[in-house]
């Protein structure tokens, strides 16, 4: 393909290549579809690559044909060169045929043949997301995710009651759901006119696949990004409760960094801190810092376990814990200073309001009181040295003349 001279019309000016389906913009311009989506809908650009003209949100992509033909010629005379001929594209898909398959996925007969047809279409391009959107596909796969209040299953201090099961249609419009990606206008309308929405991804995380709980919990990071701090304040406690066992299955990374961006956001409303300690949220915390040496997943458990030390009950489920001060010291200068800073900043919390004579002893055995000292040795900041002094000069009187604290560090210790 090097050694043949391409018609430079046949190039889209935003990837350098031959064109497969080019599409022409208001501006006049011709791209090739895949990169000018990629350019308008992934990279969130509002102008024309060439001329700069702004393009408005609804921008028709205008089917080429003569220049597609054209090139579809050349590949033809090319073909015992090497050139592959470029296939027909598919057309890009409607509003209207969009409307269509929604309002068949209405018949429980129809509604897991619509559904496919809906997965194959949003995978297959983002217009085709952004259409679908339009269309109101968000609305109505969220309306299939039912779970039902009456049904016997588990039951939590908070009254709510969960389905037994996670139905497959609920399963597969979740799975669209999230892919389809919906804007931020979309997820606020979709919080308001749902109230049972959390509720519903609540069950999805406890009954679902494995699949569903991942697609449940990022989809509510999504939802709690957009929300308003009012409504995340009377979050029930049996969403706490998963997000702990989601965290505890490991079901898989983004799943598990989604829970922990939840937690670190809403733990700071209302009791929200109290409802996570009481689901558990101290010791799967302390587990995941023990498992994993990740930056991010450790940056991330540290923050949200600062969220947790903020009260008297998450202090006293990380001090009753055999590995807590110990784990949560030794992440300190091994990671990040992101991750060092919510360190010692729980240490802060513990030494302030926990400290009694068991806890400082332990701290001293646990090297937390050494690892201090050395905090004021090195780059860690000036506002988590300036935590650690306040630490260590908080209780000198049981620390300083301790043989536990190595000779070498003493001459840090803040008089």
């Amino acid at each position: 393909m090097d050694e043949i001279e391409v018609p430079p019309y046949f190039l889209c000016p935003v990837s350098l290549e031959i064109m497969k389906d080019p599409v022409t913009l208001s501006t006049g311009i011709t791209y090739d579809r895949e990169s000018i989506e990629k350019w308008i809908f992934s990279e969130k650009n509002t102008t024309c690559p060439v001329t700069k003209q702004p393009l408005k949100p609804d921008s028709e992509l205008t089917p080429n044909h003569t220049l597609r033909r054209l090139i579809q010629s050349w590949c033809t005379l090319n073909a015992s060169r090497g050139v592959e001929r470029i296939p027909t594209p598919q057309p890009p898909v409607t509003r209207t045929q969009i409307a269509k398959l929604l309002n068949d996925a209405k018949s429980p007969h129809l509604q897991m043949k619509c559904l496919a047809t809906l997965r194959s279409i949003v995978s297959a391009s983002d217009a085709n997301k952004r259409c679908m959107e339009a269309a109101g596909a968000a609305e109505f796969l969220a309306s299939l995710l039912h779970f039902d209040t009456a049904a016997a299953g588990e039951e939590y201090e908070d009254g709510f009651n969960y389905s037994n099961q996670f139905t497959t249609a609920s399963d597969e419009a979740l799975s669209i759901l999230y892919n389809l990606r919906p804007s931020e206008d979309t997820l606020k309308s979709l919080a308001a006119k749902n109230p049972n929405l959390v509720d519903s991804l609540t069950v999805a995380m406890q009954n679902g696949s494995y699949e569903s709980r991942a697609y449940a919990v990022m989809l509510l990071k999504s939802i709690f990004e957009v929300a308003d701090p009012t409504q995340l304040i009377t979050l029930k406690r049996s969403l706490f409760v998963e997000l702990v066992q989601l965290l505890h299955d490991n079901v898989s990374y983004k799943a598990s960094a989604a829970a922990l961006h939840i937690m670190i956001n809403i733990c700071p409303l209302g009791r929200n801190k109290v409802k996570a300690v009481e689901a558990g949220a101290v010791a799967v915390l302390i587990d995941l810092l023990l498992d994993s040496s990740e930056r991010r997943a450790c940056e991330m458990s540290l923050v949200a376990l600062e969220q947790l030390a903020h009260c008297a009950d998450g202090r006293a489920e990380l001090v009753s814990h055999g590995a807590g001060l110990a784990v949560v010291s030794k992440k300190i200068l091994r990671i990040s200073k992101m991750a060092s800073k919510a360190a010692v900043r729980i240490l802060h919390w513990v030494s302030k309001f926990s400290a009694n004579e068991r806890v400082l002893h332990e701290m001293l055995e646990v090297g937390v009181v050494a690892k201090l000292c050395l905090v004021l040795q090195v780059d860690s900041g000036e506002k988590t040295k300036e935590k650690a002094k306040e630490i260590l000069r908080m209780h000198s009187r049981a620390w300083k003349n301790s043989p536990c604290v190595p000779v070498t560090l003493l001459s840090s210790y803040p008089s």
